[in-house]
């Protein structure tokens, strides 16, 4: 099959995959892998390239950074930034800001995949925490990233092939804050339409609304929580402990001392070790408020010096016939004879005083239990109930946040000076996340958005396959062509047009490597200035927002952020323009022709 007809079979074969994310009617990973499979059968894609995609290292980069983001999250690591960046009723506008700003500066100093893995997690938190969305937060996050990669050579793979490729021209390579200029300025404009206008383009119908919320509607549970020689609560009141509970939706009930609950004057009581809280709130807050304050769950010394890894909560409907229907915790001697722990008890509609575990249960009833991950569904079997559908309410392990947090960061920071490849650091981190059974094994697999995965590997070899039949170079150079009899601004201009669109289709670095050389060549045609091409080409390979295959920052965040495909450019498109409008001035300041 000649040259000629294999360009003109992956343009069709594209423009109907393309057509169909767009129509959004099959799901996206079914479309490309069906796409690369009729490319293999029809010969386009050579046989042995033809699952190349799979194994290519920003595939392996997705799959790597979901893990240790898991590992982070499951550490408590996320949590502990997460207190210094969320807020309890800060608006959506003020967190995107934030999120957008920190964002863009991380991924100035290290690569912007790296920097979108350590705040995705945040960013989804904050979303569980507002009730909202995180389609609302997690594509302002990912452009911002992108924006910010700009500003240095290390912020994005194609600033540093630009400056390999500049060496080879001129004989000099481009400097680390050479790219900051230009980098900085259009970062800054793009983050300001972000924050002030972008976000409210991102469609959210109501099925996404729901994506944080839980599937089934049941009230707070009450449960107790036991104050230990740790804990950062002894010697203050109850009341002074109000701040804390706010933001993590708790509210606090009550204190219990001696096996007495205190009565009235509770609030104005002086906290000791020992004593055990009365609160109520969902799991997500009971957890994140017993790790705020260092508290113990009541039940929790069984497991002390054998595993404090692998506990989860299950939660669990009590019907009319079940085992624990008019019994209580301690008359079934739960904790003891199965080692599963009542922690919290929901009961729509009414209220105890009883304690948690010596509470007779009613049909009804919703319980919170908190034992061994492996042991749960068997011992919600026994007691007769019904499980509620699985929500990820594993206990986090904070004692080995500093373990997460410090291999992520030795990694990356490898990674940024050069001394180990992105890939292979991340592969490091998530050893380390298993090795220290921060993400258990049962975890490394269902932490991985797979159809994500499907959709990159397919999509790689048919970009490839037309890089390799010359197909991107000859969009380029007869659009190059057309524009050559109006100026090197005109050619200019379009070239980082046609450059923006290949990124959308191909990887960024495959873009850059196709366009860098064309752009010197018109550089040197036209008689001017080379690095004006080349920066151009820089930031229009960065700046990939229309779909979420050409950066991996917006592949990264497909799943998680529940989107479709056709949802990119309602945001993307304005912001590629204003990327042109100010990027292009800036280039001719910076760097004239």
């Amino acid at each position: 099959m000649g040259v000629v007809s294999d360009q003109v079979i992956l343009f069709c074969l594209l423009g109907a995959i393309f057509a169909l994310f767009v129509w959004g009617r099959i799901r996206y990973d079914l479309v490309a892998f069906g796409g690369l499979v009729f490319a293999i059968v029809i010969g386009v894609v050579p046989g042995d390239q033809a699952f190349s995609g799979f194994g290519h290292h920003a595939t392996v980069i997705i799959a790597l950074v979901l893990v240790a983001s898991r590992g982070l999250s499951n550490s408590g690591g996320i949590e502990l930034i997460a207190r210094h960046v969320v807020a309890a009723g800060r608006s959506l506008f003020v967190h995107i800001s934030l999120m957008a700003g920190v964002s863009a500066a991380l991924s100035a100093v290290m690569n912007n995949v790296a920097a979108l893995a350590l705040l995705m997690p945040i960013d989804m938190q904050a979303a569980k925490k507002a009730k909202r969305s995180p389609a609302l937060s997690l594509m302002p996050l990912s452009f911002a990233s992108i924006l910010g990669g700009m500003i240095t050579l290390i912020g994005t793979p194609p600033n540093i092939i630009i400056a390999s490729f500049r060496e080879k021209a001129v004989g000099e390579s481009f400097g680390m804050f050479d790219f900051t200029p230009v980098g900085a300025v259009t970062a800054l404009a793009g983050i300001a339409f972000i924050v002030l206008i972008g976000w409210r383009l991102i469609p959210v119908d109501d099925k996404d609304k729901g994506a944080v919320e839980s599937s089934f509607n049941i009230e707070d549970y009450v449960a107790e929580v036991r104050v230990g020689e740790n804990s950062t609560v002894i010697g203050k009141r109850v009341r002074e402990l109000d701040p804390e509970a706010e933001n993590d939706d708790v509210a606090i009930i009550g204190l219990i001392r001696n096996g007495k609950r205190l009565a009235g004057r509770a609030r104005y009581e002086e906290i000791r070790q020992g004593d055990l809280i009365v609160i109520e709130a969902n799991a997500e807050s009971i957890d994140n408020f017993v790790g705020a304050l260092k508290l113990e769950y009541v039940g929790s010394e069984k497991y002390i010096g054998h595993t404090t890894e692998g506990l989860s909560f299950i939660e669990a409907v009590v019907p009319e016939n079940a085992r624990i229907n008019g019994r209580s915790a301690h008359s079934l001697r739960l904790l003891y004879r199965r080692g599963v722990a009542l922690l919290g008890v929901s009961r729509k509609g009414r209220t105890f005083r009883e304690r948690v575990r010596k509470l007779d249960v009613r049909a009804g009833d919703v319980l919170l239990l908190l034992g061994p991950t492996e042991q749960l569904e068997d011992v919600v079997g026994w007691l007769g109930c019904l499980p509620l559908q699985a929500r990820d309410l594993q206990v986090v392990q904070r004692h080995k946040a500093w373990i997460a947090v410090s291999s992520f960061a030795l990694a990356i920071a490898a990674a940024t000076a050069g001394l180990i490849h992105l890939p292979e650091a991340l592969a490091l981190v998530c050893i380390a996340m298993v090795g220290f059974n921060i993400v258990p094994l049962r975890e490394i697999y269902t932490s991985i958005e797979w159809p994500v995965i499907v959709l990159l590997g397919s999509m790689l070899p048919l970009g490839a396959a037309l890089e390799a039949s010359g197909g991107t170079a000859l969009i380029a150079q007869q659009i190059v062509d057309f524009a050559a009899g109006y100026g090197p601004v005109v050619v200019l201009t379009l070239l980082m047009i046609v450059t923006m669109t290949l990124s959308d289709v191909l990887d960024n670095a495959a873009t850059t490597v196709v366009m860098a050389p064309i752009g010197i060549d018109i550089a040197f045609g036209l008689g001017v200035n080379a690095d004006s091409f080349l920066m151009a080409i820089a930031v229009a390979a960065s700046c990939a927002f229309l779909t979420p295959i050409g950066h991996k920052n917006n592949t990264l965040i497909l799943g998680p952020g529940g989107y479709r495909f056709g949802d990119y450019w309602r945001m993307g498109l304005p912001l590629e323009v204003i990327v042109i409008l100010v990027s292009v001035p800036m280039i001719l300041l910076v760097w004239p022709l």
